[in-house]
């Protein structure tokens, strides 16, 4: 998806594709065309977006809301320069958009420079670590109020650091540098370093170190992931994540898909630690038009003393979540849809839905109950 802006022989994108741009007075569309036309020179740049809106009603420890809520819509401009012997620079620069209220940001999603070669691709930027990226598509109802971080990584941090967010491994890491390997027979590795440009006080160092070993060929999926953030909480600390996913895709026309993640957390806190096991189960099927979804998320108990996020330490600090959903494709592009999830804490948990989350509407959610019927519509372009 996206439109291509080739420049003309003037440096300029040919204005029948992109439409008339006299009189442009908004800062974004003047950017648009900045992009374009001046900083593209004799390059394509593609600009892609995605436009995700539903009507949602909620019920949370007893209170009801209606609300519409924006499912992480972006407006993106990605490019590449073909260096030589087998060599490119790429580039990529994603923002957030809301069409609910007008806010947005022009660069705090997936932003980054860098160089792809026989060898892989090695960048820098502000990007989702390998530990999220391994997984997401696997999950059904990405990116919305139903998504698998309700159970899954504590959390969803869009866009963070080494210190703004210490408890979710569900990250689009700031001051990151990666790599991907080349795919072979199927195999790939993704790894990524957040750099510790962060010095909290108490003298500790804080960093990250996320991979990803995937394989992806014919009808099988399959995913070892680990991910460890050094001294998030205090000199001498180290948190970890570590996943495995499998997913295998049915029928001659791949219709039909199944998948299963399982994920272990475990944190040191100062004189204790706190470890917790998850478990999410989705399946997708697609008839034509019609698709239809599923899934099933189980958070167990935690072990040790202490809270981080949504995990807690002792008896009844686990939760069960489950969503069915229903999309209708209009068109390549274009698609409606409807799901209805369910989030059951148990007596001394308070997990939330991982985007546009119930507790600022029903304050304590421990031992809370929640439910979500939404309505929606998706637009790519």
């Amino acid at each position: 998806m996206g439109t291509v802006f080739a420049p003309t022989d003037g440096g300029c994108p040919d204005q029948t594709a992109a439409g008339t741009i006299e009189g442009m007075k908004k800062p974004l569309l003047q950017l648009v065309l900045f992009l374009a036309c001046g900083a593209a020179g004799a390059q394509p740049v593609q600009i892609y977006g995605r436009l995700n809106v539903s009507f949602e009603a909620l019920r949370a420890a007893g209170v009801h809301a209606e609300r519409l809520s924006n499912n992480r819509s972006v407006l993106g401009f990605r490019g590449s320069e073909d260096l030589g012997d087998g060599m490119k620079a790429v580039f990529q620069i994603e923002g957030t958009l809301s069409p609910d209220t007008g806010a947005g940001s022009l660069a705090q999603r997936d932003t980054r420079v860098g160089i792809e070669g026989p060898w892989g691709t090695l960048f820098a930027g502000h990007w989702i670590t390998a530990y999220n990226s391994a997984t997401s598509s696997l999950d059904p109802f990405y990116p919305t109020t139903a998504g698998y971080m309700n159970i899954l990584a504590n959390g969803a941090a869009a866009s963070t650091d080494n210190v703004s967010d210490v408890a979710s491994f569900d990250r689009r890491q700031a001051n990151s540098v990666h790599w991907w390997s080349p795919r072979w027979r199927g195999w790939s590795l993704r790894l990524t370093h957040g750099l510790a440009e962060e010095r909290p006080a108490g003298g500790a160092h804080p960093s990250l170190l996320s991979l990803a070993l995937v394989h992806d060929a014919g009808p099988w999926y399959a995913v070892l992931a680990h991910e460890r953030h050094h001294e998030y909480h205090g000199a001498g600390t180290a948190d970890t994540g570590t996943k495995a996913a499998l997913a295998y895709t049915f029928g001659t026309a791949r219709t039909t898909r199944l998948a299963l993640i399982g994920e272990r957390l475990a944190y040191e806190l100062p004189g204790s630690r706190l470890a917790r096991n998850a478990a999410y189960l989705s399946l997708s099927h697609q008839a034509g038009p019609h698709g239809l979804r599923a899934s099933l998320g189980k958070a167990f108990d935690g072990s040790g003393a202490g809270s981080v996020g949504f995990v807690k330490g002792g008896d009844a600090t686990g939760a069960l979540s489950a969503t069915l959903g229903y999309d209708y494709t209009l068109s390549p592009r274009t698609s409606v849809y409807a799901y209805h999830s369910r989030l059951h804490n148990g007596a001394n948990a308070a997990y939330d839905f991982p985007i546009n989350g119930a507790a600022a509407l029903a304050g304590s959610l421990q031992g809370a109950h929640l439910a979500a019927t939404a309505f929606g519509l998706r637009h790519n372009f």
